[in-house]
């Protein structure tokens, strides 16, 4: 399941065999894969350059969920050209940017959302981070971060694992393994096999978001598609599936923007 809350903008150029040809006469091209361009003005914005052998035109994203900027070019573009590309489209991106939330830290003093109520995050004891109170204590220092998304992986592979397990049922189908990721452009996928993916995020969400996408995964079990095939069986697991997925478009990159990043120690002096 894409997540359309990932992408805030998406911009390509035409395809066409003769966009090829005119870029390849225009100047040399580079064989770095990837590269750094800083498009200047306040702020200064970061680009990355990634070329790729599947891409046949500019592509350029902006990333509701950390605020990247990314350029896709093909193996055979220009890179003046590409920049060119870019240069042209820099109120696009500094819209986009704007409308991105700004990233959190999970750290003390912060409230988090779990199963979409926001928790406070307050100092504990101990090694790990646990629920006291309706709240989550976590020890002081640098693995804040780390232990609490450490607690709520755990609790979403416990919320993810029944759901998978009814939904399945329901359908008389077997899953098979169950991974939990942290995807940056998806909420969950189906291999051809029946394992399935779900990003541990979704404890974040209300419970009925967090069920849906498991329906939605479990459903592919039946239909490898989007077809209105695929969406009958989805309605059948969740008649208010609209409704969730709604939910997510809306307010999946905020979940996105939280950081539980290990954080440097400060310097003694």
């Amino acid at each position: 399941m894409w997540s359309s809350a990932i992408v805030a903008g998406w911009c390509q150029t035409p395809s066409a065999p003769a966009a090829g040809r005119l870029l390849r006469s225009v100047g040399p091209v580079s064989k770095t894969r990837a590269s750094t361009h800083i498009l200047p003005g306040d702020p200064p914005v970061e680009v990355a350059l990634r070329r790729s052998a599947r891409a046949t035109r500019y592509s350029l994203r902006v990333s509701r969920s950390d605020g990247r900027v990314s350029l896709s070019l093909p193996l055979w573009a220009s890179e003046a050209e590409a920049l060119d590309f870019l240069r042209d489209r820099e109120d696009w991106v500094r819209r986009h940017l704007m409308a991105a939330p700004v990233p959190a830290r999970a750290r003390i003093g912060a409230r988090v959302p779990v199963c979409g109520q926001p928790r406070a995050i307050v100092a504990g004891t101990g090694r790990a981070a646990r629920f006291v109170d309706g709240a989550i204590a976590v020890p002081p220092g640098p693995r804040q971060g780390p232990r609490v998304k450490a607690l709520l992986t755990a609790l979403a592979r416990d919320r993810l694992s029944r759901a998978v397990a009814v939904h399945a049922a329901s359908l008389g189908r077997v899953p098979g393994q169950l991974t939990l990721r942290d995807p940056k452009s998806r909420w969950g996928s189906c291999s051809s096999r029946g394992d399935l993916m779900l990003s541990w995020r979704l404890i974040m969400a209300p419970p009925a978001v967090l069920d849906y996408v498991a329906a939605h995964e479990v459903a592919h079990l039946v239909e490898m598609n989007h077809s209105d095939a695929f969406w009958r069986v989805c309605a059948r697991l969740r008649p208010d599936y609209r409704e969730q997925r709604d939910w997510l478009k809306r307010h999946g990159a905020e979940i996105l923007a939280w950081r539980f990043d290990l954080e440097e120690e400060p310097l003694p002096c």
